[in-house]
């Protein structure tokens, strides 16, 4: 048994021997979350095709040019027969034929449809910066979630370590003791337990922080194998007014922003398909070239043609079956179908609002309940030590207060971050997520 444990002490401290590594702020998380994170590159991306998409060239306010060129040649034989049935013949006949046109076509005026849909181009790609945004808010959210993780169990760890060196301090007392006759081989065995159980916490906790590390790092968008140390400093904003929050979520938060967008949207489709009750009027023009070269059995050995041709034509669709009727009306209902769904987020967003605030009030308030109890646990464990040392007091109970005091402060330790937590998740709600100092 006891070589069992001089094993796990050796193991233990080799385990935590101290290697420079990375000191991975927040802020620095943040930044390479932004440039690397998977998610986050394939939604700029998104943007990157709308904002082509909401290009002049994708907008038919640009005339069409198209340029055509050929050449064709001919040899043939032909059978003439007069009407006094005098006949002859002509063999071998060749022409050549070269031509080369540009033409330019132009719409004037479509009934502002091609105004209209450049609008919803551009809105459109609006919209896809919102959808980036949200791609964003819930990576960051995630990122720091995983960030407070690694900062939790980086904590819990020198909790742990800290009990384990006290457990094994109570060994020591415990060896000298039994040498010397003060008590039995009992409280030995029951030391040399509690070490185990130390022991087999720590690996336990320090597992748990090497694969929150990896998330941390598959997240970021980087080797998963990358190690860091992470900041375990939490500021708060203790102060939240519920009216201010509910405005402020109305005007910045981003399902609020994304559904302000997607009704003027379907306003703009409402305006593209009543254009096609309009008439159409379009410009062509076109220069063409053109030229024969024939052999002597033709009249003319070269002919060559040139010229400029224009026109304007109109075109209405003064009846196309009622299909046009139809669009315009389901996309009058898709924009009620809009107003709706914009009520439904604003009533959603106000409960969600009031239910974020509530629990974040209730964890700074478990959070300053912890913090008492970590202290009275402190004053105990202390007092307890005293005792023990003095033989007022037995193992078990000096046991009983280093385990309670282990447990309040990893009890503190999780009211922390989950404080923090819901006042991230409430700064979402309120559009601030990405403007805030983390």
């Amino acid at each position: 048994m006891i070589r069992i444990n001089k094993l796990t002490l050796l193991f233990l401290s080799c385990f935590s021997i101290s290697f420079a590594q990375e000191k991975l702020t927040k802020e620095k998380a943040v930044s390479i979350a932004l440039e690397q994170n998977y998610g986050i590159k394939i939604a700029n991306n998104n943007v990157k095709t709308a904002k082509n998409n909401a290009s002049i060239y994708n907008s038919d306010y640009l005339p069409s040019i198209n340029a055509n060129a050929g050449g064709n040649y001919s040899n043939t034989d032909s059978d003439f027969t007069l009407q006094n049935d005098e006949k002859s013949e002509i063999n071998g006949a060749e022409s050549k034929n070269y031509n080369a046109s540009i033409g330019l076509n132009y719409t004037l005026f479509d009934g502002f449809g091609r105004s209209y849909n450049y609008q919803k181009l551009k809105e459109t790609y609006n919209l896809s910066e919102l959808e980036a945004q949200t791609v964003i808010e819930n990576s960051l959210l995630q990122i720091f979630t995983i960030y407070y993780e690694v900062a939790r169990l980086t904590e819990n760890n020198q909790n742990i370590l800290e009990s384990l060196n006290i457990s094994k301090q109570r060994l020591t007392r415990a060896k000298y003791a039994f040498e010397y006759g003060q008590n039995t081989k009992l409280q030995v065995l029951n030391a040399e337990v509690d070490i185990n159980n130390d022991s087999i916490r720590y690996i336990n906790s320090k597992q748990l922080l090497a694969n929150a590390k990896r998330d941390l790092n598959l997240l970021l968008g980087r080797n998963v194998t990358t190690d860091f140390n992470v900041e375990t400093n939490v500021l708060f904003n203790n102060i939240f007014d519920l009216d201010e929050l509910l405005e402020k979520a109305k005007q910045h938060n981003i399902e609020m922003q994304k559904i302000n967008k997607s009704v003027e949207i379907s306003n703009l489709d409402i305006k593209i398909n009543k254009s096609d009750l309009y008439p159409k009027l379009s410009l062509n023009s076109s220069y063409a070239w053109n030229k024969t070269d024939n052999d002597h059995t033709f009249n003319y050995a070269e002919q060559i043609s040139k010229g400029i041709n224009a026109g304007i034509s109109l075109n209405w669709n003064i009846f196309d079956g009622g299909s046009t009727k139809t669009r315009i009306q389901n996309t009058k209902i898709y924009a009620d179908n809009l107003s709706i769904q914009k009520t439904q987020i604003i009533n959603e967003l106000e409960r969600n609002v009031t239910n974020a605030l509530e629990i974040y009030n209730n964890a700074l308030f478990i959070l300053q309940s912890e913090e008492k109890n970590v202290e009275t646990n402190k004053h105990n464990f202390t007092r307890t030590e005293e005792q023990f040392k003095l033989g007022q007091v037995t193992s078990i109970e000096f046991r009983q207060a280093q385990v309670n005091l282990l447990n309040a402060k990893s009890n503190l330790n999780q009211a922390k971050y989950d404080a923090k937590n819901a006042e991230l998740k409430l700064l979402q709600l309120t559009g601030d997520l990405l403007n805030s100092k983390f």
